[in-house]
């Protein structure tokens, strides 16, 4: 069985948000709208999730579909 990954997707733009959003952002590895990133389900992860909740949509998947 395979460990969880999250499948990350920008769907509003950063512009206007506070660098602080921004620099979270980019430590995600998303920097254009609608570009996806795959990563592992850790709790660190989560948490810069949570914080731009608005800005992206998130769905959890198997890492043996990636």
């Amino acid at each position: 069985m395979g460990s969880k990954k999250l499948k990350i997707t920008l769907v509003h733009s950063a512009i206007g948000r506070n660098e602080k959003q921004r620099r979270t952002l980019k430590a995600l590895g998303l920097s254009k709208l609608n570009q996806t990133v795959i990563k592992d389900d850790r709790p660190e992860i989560r948490g810069m999730v949570n914080k731009l909740k608005h800005l992206l949509d998130v769905e959890e998947i198997e890492a043996e579909e990636v």
